[in-house]
């Protein structure tokens, strides 16, 4: 690595928001009212089928086989292969003028989805990766079932996990107590994302301060780190917290080093996390303090898949250190510290490979 790795830069990134939450958990309902608000005129709404959103009437006429325009003005996109072709073909149909200009995408997913796979293609695909940005990660939790859809299901646990926003649906038909008890699993779970109330019958969401709460200065159109890492709510985080024994696999912590690292030693440790556990790293995000550049260096992943490292303009504090956040699967925190202590030590290719043997 050297002072001429690429810099992060969301100018000219399309921002791709998700919606996710379980079976009946209210997402398509939110969505819906979100679609009739003005704030969405310039918004592409990918869903997998246009049945399942319910939009027929918002409808105003097919442009393409595929993509139809709705009555507050936004663009709707039926997912026929895979995302980044719908994706790819959007982007084109804009350059060759046959759609309306959009600023944003939001991908409703359907109630079984485990998101990781969306992330993995948002970050691994070199064309997705230079002409749009991931957003806001929002995940409908149903406060009426949402206790026993996380005790049952794993793609439930999955969607509150990673979500940047959490919204607790239905909250009128259950009392204070167990709103309270849902909550309290909810922010063990994942420590860093907001969670706000909806009663869908009632109060709606203003869709335009809703997507701007994602992670991007909307003046300065980059990375707001501090905002996105929230690395102070994962060291204060007890130890203890997941006490509920459906969700004591899913670990969320961070881990800071004063001193610079060699991108090398990043590069082997992360290569040896994905190797041999990256099916269990449920999302890796974080900056870098380097060697080899002035400039913090960002690092994502999901699962498997990392986004090649770009540097940022500039250090969100003044304090230089490395802050890497990771919700994994079954690893602890001490496990993975001690491979990048082990790394840091190594001298020959052996040593190297005999760190890999603790994650076995």
């Amino acid at each position: 690595m050297n002072r001429t790795l690429s810099r992060e830069n969301a100018l000219t990134h399309f921002p791709i928001h998700i919606i996710t939450g379980f079976l009946g958990s209210g997402k398509t309902t939110l969505l819906n009212q979100l679609l009739q608000q003005p704030g969405l005129e310039e918004t592409v709404v990918i869903v997998n089928e246009f049945g399942e959103i319910g939009i027929d009437h918002l409808l105003i006429k097919a442009i393409t086989e595929d993509i139809v325009l709705l009555e507050g003005g936004c663009l709707c996109c039926s997912v026929r292969t895979d995302l980044v072709n719908t994706l790819e073909d959007l982007f084109h149909k804009l350059a060759l003028k046959q759609i309306p200009k959009f600023k944003q995408i939001i991908v409703e997913t359907t109630g079984l989805a485990d998101p990781a796979p969306i992330l993995r293609t948002l970050i691994n695909d070199t064309f997705i990766a230079k002409h749009f940005r991931l957003g806001l990660i929002l995940t409908t939790v149903d406060a009426v079932y949402g206790v026993e859809q996380l005790n049952e299901y794993q793609e439930s646990v999955k969607q509150a996990a990673l979500a940047n926003l959490i919204i607790l649906t239905k909250i009128d038909l259950v009392d204070a107590a167990k709103l309270a008890a849902l909550k309290q699993r909810l922010r063990a779970l994942n420590p860093s994302a907001s969670i706000d109330e909806l009663n869908l019958n009632e109060h709606k969401f203003d869709s335009q301060s809703l997507f701007e709460r994602d992670c991007y200065n909307p003046e300065t159109q980059r990375l707001d780190v501090n905002r996105w890492l929230q690395a102070d709510i994962y060291k204060n985080k007890s130890p203890a917290s997941l006490n509920h024994k459906h969700d004591t696999h899913i670990k969320s912590f961070c881990i800071e080093y004063e001193e610079p690292l060699h991108w090398l030693t990043l590069e082997h440790w992360i290569q040896q996390l994905t190797r041999l556990r990256g099916k269990d790293l449920l999302r890796v995000k974080g900056i870098a303090y380097t060697y080899e550049t002035d400039l913090p260096v960002l690092i994502q992943g999901v699962q498997h898949i990392f986004q090649p490292p770009v540097t940022l303009d500039a250090w969100p504090t003044d304090q230089r250190r490395s802050q890497i956040v990771f919700i994994t699967r079954n690893i602890e925190k001490t496990v993975i510290e001690r491979v990048l202590i082990a790394l840091k030590k190594s001298k020959t290719p052996i040593e190297i490979c005999q760190a890999a043997l603790i994650l076995l």
